[in-house]
């Protein structure tokens, strides 16, 4: 399903990618830069070459510390990033459904009602509209997380190895998925949170003391492991001021129409295209509605402790995709750090997407045979045969909403071989240009993932951030040739400059380019597709 899902990219995994989009440049620069970093200097992991000469600078995005520990012997055995950020993706929908499948199908103990809520979990409108963003199909985490969780609550008074090692399996699962992504973090976080609070029953009271130990070990597990990669955005936060100011937040909040819209082609095509464009695709599908209507109407959805808590999430992850708009939400943003640095409230709206393919799993689980029943007893309407066929015509009808392959992926004809000459090169720190800043930031994302085949300080960078000291220097160097800009280039220690002939000429003209080369401070090192390599003199 994977691989159906996004077709074409299994027919030419290292040719085709989603690089029309600056952030799977991106993506893929952390993932590259993570396994460079592990061998080399672990607890250099933060000091990224990026935006040099700023410390910590992959703090100013996701770091995508799972998948790109999943991906790092691929890449040190010498396979292309782009090759490597694709299997990851194909491995973040596989794992992703497959594991929510064996939670739900546990949960129901019905293994067909576990594979369809697998695929609306892996494959609903909101992930299938964000390949660019490697973090958000990998949640394979999230249902384990959830089945731990039930686990320490459900047996608060079990033998001590038993509550030890079902505490600590809820502290790795909600590490692994925190390491996958920030949002995710935030998401896990008030997930637990309110799966917690509609079982307060089972660990609130006084009597259940034994209940809240696991879960304080738990707690304090994960927040020991999580400390180190959270240190870096602090000091980023208080440093360089990285937090979403409210008014942003409100811009990308949901609204209602954000429920009605889906990439999916069947329905994008008769009635959703209004409702998608600008939008974050959070419609979780007719089949999955209506499977978890029959959780509710049936009465799982409150009876069923485990049901219960999908439902809670869904219901708070409406709320809060709603942001600002949400009585108490501004409140929140000013007093949990964790809330302050997301800029996208509306994709609060995955957690009501996985509520709801939990709660499908449980209304499909309505139709699996009854326990204990002789399928010859069975009415025909209630045989085996025919309610298996109902659940397959469910997981073939989630399928046919959500699909919306062919996918729009890219050729990828590899990095200009002009990089190679600076992977051999011992020092460098690299100034490529034009050079973008301000709202043109995203447009250095080529420069981000040419940076993959040498992994040496880079002046530009891109993110869903920028320092004031890194537009500061963006304003002098756009003035490049000028003397100005020689001198910050120098003052920064630039060794190299890279000039992209016909953009820079298309910006800035011909004069400008013709210009470059009377400057004595550069020495032009190699002239090949495009591309002016440049070994800058250093400063007096």
């Amino acid at each position: 399903m994977a691989a159906l899902h996004s077709w074409p990219l299994v027919s030419d995994l290292g040719g085709l990618a989603r690089l029309d989009n600056d952030d799977a440049a991106l993506n893929t620069w952390a993932i590259a830069w993570v396994a460079h970093a592990l061998a080399a200097n672990p607890l250099g992991l933060f000091d990224a070459p990026i935006f040099h000469p700023e410390p910590n600078t992959l703090a100013y995005s996701e770091h995508l510390f799972v998948p790109a520990v999943m991906g790092a012997p691929l890449i040190w055995l010498g396979l292309s990033p782009v090759l490597v950020h694709n299997l990851l993706l194909l491995a973040g929908f596989t794992l992703s459904g497959w594991v929510m499948s064996l939670v739900v199908g546990r949960w129901t103990g019905s293994t067909p009602a576990g594979v369809v809520a697998g695929l609306l979990y892996a494959f609903n409108a909101h992930v299938l509209t964000r390949f660019p963003h490697l973090q958000a199909q990998h949640v394979e985490f999230f249902p384990l997380a959830l089945y731990f969780l039930d686990r320490v609550l459900a047996r608060p008074l079990a033998t001590r190895p038993h509550g030890l090692a079902a505490s600590l399996a809820l502290a790795a699962a909600f590490v692994l998925q925190a390491l996958c992504s920030n949002y995710l973090l935030v998401f896990m976080t008030i997930a637990l949170l309110a799966a917690a609070a509609v079982r307060w029953d089972e660990w609130l009271p006084a009597g259940r003391a034994a209940a809240r130990t696991p879960l304080l070990v738990a707690g304090a597990v994960s927040v020991a492991a999580l400390a180190p990669f959270l240190w870096p955005y602090y000091e980023v936060s208080r440093d360089q001021g990285l937090v979403r100011p409210i008014g942003e937040v409100a811009r990308y909040a949901a609204g209602w129409q954000d429920y009605l819209a889906t990439g999916g082609r069947l329905h994008y095509a008769w009635w959703s295209q209004p409702y998608f464009e600008g939008r974050t695709a959070l419609f979780p599908g007719l089949t999955a509605l209506a499977l978890a209507g029959v959780a509710v109407w049936s009465g799982i959805a409150w009876r069923d402790r485990r049901a219960r808590m999908a439902l809670a999430i869904g219901v708070v992850g409406v709320a809060l995709s709603f942001g600002p708009s949400l009585p108490g939400y501004a409140w929140l943003h000013e007093h949990v750090p964790l809330l302050a640095g997301i800029r996208n409230a509306a994709r609060f709206g995955w957690l009501a997407l996985a509520g709801v393919a939990i709660l499908a799993g449980f209304g499909a689980s309505c139709l699996v045979p009854r326990a204990g029943a002789a399928p010859g007893h069975l009415p025909w309407h209630e045989s085996r045969g025919t309610r298996h066929l109902v659940l397959a015509l469910a997981g073939l009808l989630a399928t046919a909403e959500a699909w919306r392959a062919p996918v729009g992926f890219t050729p990828f004809t590899g990095i200009p071989r002009i990089y190679n000459r600076l992977a051999v090169e011992e020092d460098v720190v690299l100034a490529e240009f034009p050079f973008y800043s301000g709202g043109a930031i995203s447009r250095n994302g080529p420069y981000v993932l040419a940076n993959t085949r040498y992994l040496k300080p880079l002046v530009n960078g891109y993110s869903g951030f920028a320092t004031a000291g890194f537009e500061e220097r963006g304003r002098a160097l756009n003035s490049f040739p000028s003397g100005l800009a020689i001198a910050q280039l120098q003052v920064l220690g630039v060794t190299h400059v890279t000039v992209h002939t016909a953009e820079f000429a298309r910006r800035f003209g011909n004069a400008a380019l013709a210009a470059v080369d009377t400057l004595i401070e550069l020495e032009l090192v190699a002239d090949e597709d495009g591309i002016r390599l440049y070994r800058l003199a250093p400063g007096r």
